[in-house]
């Protein structure tokens, strides 16, 4: 599985970050499209997530502006890593 941020938005009403996953099977695509709690669509055999934040965004701090590439290498990471363990459910 491969995870990547292909756009974000801090200064939205509702800040976003999204994601696009690839190199999934069919029944792995269908399994996150259908049980998780994100907004998800499927376009071919991408699966794409928009993450919504209530809280805290993840790259509104000082030091996420100067080290963007960092950070979103960071959350990319840590996408990955949550949606292997919601696949263990599978």
């Amino acid at each position: 599985m491969f995870v990547k941020i292909t756009g974000f938005d801090e200064n939205a009403e509702v800040p976003y970050i999204d994601y696009e996953v690839s190199c999934l099977s069919s029944n792995q695509l269908d399994f996150l499209n259908d049980n998780l709690d994100e907004k998800t669509s499927v376009d071919e055999d991408i699966l794409k997530i928009r993450l919504y934040f209530d809280d805290f965004f993840p790259f509104q701090s000082d030091t996420a502006k100067i080290r963007l590439e960092d950070f979103i290498a960071r959350e990319e990471i840590e996408m990955n890593l949550f949606l292997s363990s919601f696949l263990d459910d599978m």
